[in-house]
């Protein structure tokens, strides 16, 4: 019986994933400004080297809102798409 609970939460997971990512690239990025994540790199100081004027809070949640993130935490080689109108 636990084996079989194991089993149908695993695929629960995993159709959620899918589902996740499919969401994501059904956003239509296309033609959105992206960046590379370098070692070292912070949400912040992206946010706030693409930000023209101002606090760079509001970019930060965008930042985060177009990529599906739920936390500030960034991975090196991640691609981050860029709200439009900012410039890498």
């Amino acid at each position: 019986m636990a084996a079989l609970t194991l089993v149908t939460l695993g695929a629960l997971w995993v159709g959620a994933r899918i589902d996740a990512a499919s969401a994501f690239e059904r956003r239509g990025h296309e033609g959105l400004p992206w960046v590379v994540v370098h070692g070292g790199d912070t949400l912040w100081e992206i946010a706030d080297a693409v930000t023209r004027d101002g606090d760079p809070a509001p970019t930060v949640r965008q930042i985060m809102d177009l990529n599906g993130l739920s936390d500030s935490v960034i991975r090196p080689g991640a691609r981050l798409y860029l709200p439009d109108g900012s410039a890498p």
